[in-house]
């Protein structure tokens, strides 16, 4: 018997890991050409935020927009448990085409580097690298001229589905913390968001060594995070889905932002009938319902 292939970690759906220390993962989607995306008349370019690390982005832009229009930022962060997915795939696409086309706005996804190849925090300071890197735009001087010449830097905003909005949440209330001021960051939009529960979260554990993966990280318990309040955006929109399993845990996330003393404004909104991170994988009246709903936190004031 070949020692090598007994399994010791079977995190499904996610990944196995191997006794050699392989890594097998169960779903890897292929990535897209950047380019136009005929359906809605949204292009995308690839950028790369750190030679040093690798770390890339896509940027999506609306095909019409003038030669000197500047246009709202919605800075994302895919889901995938940490440990999947990527700006560069279908569901990436999926989310971010909708948005900008109906929003008329821009985006930009990190390609944060994945666990458990590259354990936690190390997610979470990437896409810290790629905010800051947007950042050095704000002057009109950045490396990226759609992002010099089409961006109105007082309308920033993040968003991130799942693990993404964990890492969102996380970056804005970093900001806020530090007082940091490179960006004003408007709004954050928390979609189907993953945090944990008073369970430790194994797999959560494996990828962070440092954590717990319990209720007494802040990463996972926004609770017990003393910086909460400080969180350095305006307001936040917080969206589940009625079948998610992840439903409850942000709901609890809303009312913990809530009462936080805290002095934006914060909304709750759900979709009926819905799993997780469906506007991801198919297109339904609630998929169109809910990008309307993220467009118009983004374009009310």
């Amino acid at each position: 018997m070949d020692n090598n292939n007994e399994i010791t970690h079977d995190f499904s759906p996610f990944f196995k890991v191997y006794k050699d220390g392989r890594i097998e993962r169960y779903m890897v989607l292929d990535d897209l050409p950047a380019g136009l995306d005929p359906e809605s008349g949204v292009l995308s370019k690839d950028v790369v935020i750190s030679p040093e690390s690798g770390v890339k982005a896509r940027i999506f832009i609306p095909e019409t927009v003038g030669s000197d229009q500047k246009l709202p930022l919605l800075v994302h962060y895919h889901g995938g448990g940490f440990c999947a997915g990527s700006a560069f795939h279908i569901l990436t696409k999926h989310v971010l085409t909708s948005t900008v086309s109906q929003g008329n706005v821009i985006a930009i996804s990190i390609d944060y580097r994945l666990a458990p190849e590259h354990l936690l925090p190390i997610a979470y300071n990437d896409s810290w690298d790629g905010l800051e890197w947007i950042a050095g735009h704000s002057n009109g001087l950045g490396p990226e001229p759609l992002l010099n010449n089409h961006v109105d830097f007082g309308k920033v905003f993040l968003m991130g589905e799942s693990a993404g909005a964990n890492i969102a949440h996380y970056l804005a209330v970093h900001a806020g913390a530090i007082g940091w001021a490179g960006l004003k960051i408007t709004g954050v939009i928390i979609v189907h968001p993953f945090f944990g529960d008073k369970e430790v979260d194994k797999m959560y554990r494996y990828l962070n060594p440092a954590s717990s993966g319990g209720d007494d990280d802040p990463k996972l318990n926004p609770a017990v995070d003393p910086n909460l309040s400080k969180m350095g955006c305006e307001k936040v929109l917080v969206c589940v889905a009625e079948t998610d399993f992840l439903r409850n845990r942000g709901e609890a996330y809303y009312k913990t932002l809530a009462g936080s003393g805290w002095g934006g404004k914060v909304e709750f909104y759900e979709t009926k009938g819905e799993d997780h991170c469906f506007h991801a994988f198919k297109h339904c009246g609630e998929t169109d319902a809910l990008t309307k709903k993220c467009v118009d936190f983004m374009i009310m004031e």
